[in-house]
């Protein structure tokens, strides 16, 4: 789905828009279905160690290149890490592990994929079932990708990741804002919080998490920049949280993107879709580019299709998170995870 604009107000403390007002008691009782469900739940603990990435609000704050950065150290340190996720997107309800060369998007979603790049990454509709198959699997720590608000399994150490540009927008609960729950409910859970990149509009945010006692981290995206990309002005597109993220990205790299084209998140690419970029990019004179997430959803298009001409025509950008102060933050999870080890015996 696409964001409603009314969740990002244009100024901070500008009067609630219309809609917004109207939802609020929606919004009341998607927080109230939240609590209750947790109430009800009895989580299960896994049998290795558990680190979630999570986020405050629907839509995308940059939780996957965060969890990658993350992983990769973790397995740099000698940890036999596997991904867990829900698998937003896909038809698969799992337990299964994500196989790059036989599953696409449409049977897992496309951040599995991302995943299972570089460590096995397990989707599962029911987290405790997906964390058992992991450790079946040889997982000696599971760190998640998403599934903060997941009550069915209990975490060790949670990160809670806020856009440091949009902050919480309108700080209103789903569908009146974009809250998947109320703040302070999850700062309480939260071990720790990351601004994901800049701004000045989650700044409430990390002075509440400090208040707190919680350590709060910044973190950008560090693009790998492929090669020509000077060489064309560029036509953008993305089907992600924040497509806007991934332009000012390219702009910031030098990258003169004369046009852009946005999609709702996890989108799906048809054959439409696909000549549509084609042609506009051919008539305007374009380079292609899209997001690394956006091009896994093509990288099973058939042969010979549309999808599979912009499959190739289509440069793509890999992000990876930089942590401000990373060593800081793993000693952290460090503790945890030894904690957590020490409980199970």
């Amino acid at each position: 789905m696409r964001e409603p604009r009314f969740w990002y107000p244009p100024r901070t403390g500008a009067a609630p828009q219309l809609p917004a007002r109207l939802l609020a008691p929606a919004g009341w009782l998607y927080g109230l279905a939240g609590r209750i469900r947790y109430r009800r739940a009895t989580p299960e603990r896994a049998a290795v160690p558990v680190v979630c990435i999570g986020n405050l609000t629907a839509g995308g704050t940059g939780k996957t290149p965060l969890a990658l950065t993350l992983a990769e150290r973790l397995i740099a340190a000698g940890e036999n890490v596997h991904f867990l996720t829900r698998g937003y997107g896909g038809r698969e309800r799992g337990p299964i592990r994500v196989d790059p060369a036989r599953h696409g998007a449409a049977d897992v979603g496309d951040e599995p994929l991302l995943l299972a790049a570089i460590a096995p990454a397990w989707v599962s509709a029911r987290r405790p079932e997906g964390a058992a198959a992991a450790v079946r699997g040889g997982a000696q720590l599971i760190v998640m990708d998403d599934g903060f608000q997941n009550p069915h399994l209990v975490k060790d150490f949670s990160i809670l990741v806020v856009d440091a540009a949009t902050g919480v927008g309108n700080g209103r609960l789903i569908p009146a804002g974009p809250l998947r729950e109320r703040i302070d409910g999850a700062l309480a859970r939260a071990q720790a919080v990351i601004l994901n990149g800049r701004g000045h509009a989650a700044d409430g945010i990390a002075a509440r998490a400090r208040a707190r006692g919680l350590p709060v981290f910044n973190a950008i995206t560090r693009p790998a920049t492929p090669p020509g990309l000077g060489d064309l002005p560029l036509l953008a597109f993305a089907g992600i949280g924040r497509p806007e993220r991934f332009y000012r990205t390219l702009a910031d790299l030098g990258a003169e993107v004369a046009e852009t084209v946005d999609f709702a998140d996890h989108h799906m690419y048809s054959e439409r879709d696909a000549l549509h970029l084609l042609v506009r990019a051919r008539e305007r004179g374009l380079r292609l580019i899209t997001t690394e997430k956006d091009a896994v959803r093509l990288a099973h298009a058939p042969a010979g299709s549309a999808r599979a001409r912009l499959r190739d025509a289509a440069m793509q950008l890999p992000v990876r998170a930089l942590i401000a102060n990373i060593d800081t933050l793993m000693a952290l999870i460090d503790d945890a995870t030894r904690r957590a080890r020490r409980r199970r015996g």
